[in-house]
């Protein structure tokens, strides 16, 4: 039984989301302060944290970021009624695995639920270039130097490889490693592209990620 971390202050919210996760077999723990939130992470294990956004005691930015200092891999997923742009990037580079907005449909988040806990323990090397990563053990190095990426970043590079020789739009990019299937503004994913290229560090004449202008990316050796 997979177990979840609810922090959310909204005791209706709360109670809802714990209920129905239940029935769906998962097993909850549930606070209403983010300080509690982190505390009580630090002290059990789980598979995954449902967390909101405005929280007393420690927001729930401050909490992922403070999960993500000693844990990179447990999916954390924003529930927020924040909605803008610049808000979305900065929970995804806090390290959080995805976002979705208040008010929100049970089944749209159990299956975003589902998607984050599926089993990624698949033994797997990607290479492009000097670019080698490691799937099972997240790691990423360019010329056996190692490359710290965040868990959206990873997810990011490691989709392009994976896809190595093919345009990927940035509307698939956006379904795919996002998970978001509604209308979005596909922007957040040029800025993880830059900062993915600053990381890596490459020589000027290694464009191992070419822009296709108007459309997305393509990784090519």
């Amino acid at each position: 039984m997979k177990h979840i971390l609810i922090v959310e202050d909204e005791e209706g919210i709360l109670q809802f989301l714990k209920q129905g996760l239940e029935e769906e077999n998962y097993q909850i723990s549930a606070v209403n302060n983010g300080l509690d939130g982190y505390n009580l992470f630090q002290s059990e294990k789980f598979d995954l944290v449902l967390l909101d956004w405005m929280l007393p005691k420690m927001t729930g930015l401050e909490v992922c970021q403070k999960i993500r200092e000693t844990d990179s891999k447990t999916p954390i997923l924003f529930l927020t009624a924040k909605d803008t742009v610049q808000e979305t990037i900065e929970g995804l580079k806090a390290g959080a695995n995805d976002y979705i907005k208040k008010p929100f449909s049970f089944d749209e988040l159990l299956e975003r639920i589902k998607v984050q806990l599926r089993d990624k323990s698949e033994q797997e090397i990607l290479t492009l270039g000097p670019i080698e990563i490691n799937i099972q053990k997240h790691s990423v190095t360019v010329d056996k130097r190692e490359v710290s990426l965040t868990q959206k970043e990873f997810d990011l590079l490691s989709y392009l490889i994976k896809n190595k020789g093919n345009v990927c739009s940035r509307t698939q990019i956006i379904q795919d490693v996002w998970n978001i299937h509604f209308e979005y503004d596909t922007g957040v994913i040029d800025v993880f592209m830059n900062s993915i290229r600053k990381k890596l560090n490459l020589k000027v004449d290694e464009d191992y990620i070419k822009t296709i202008r108007g459309v997305g990316y393509i990784a090519n050796d």
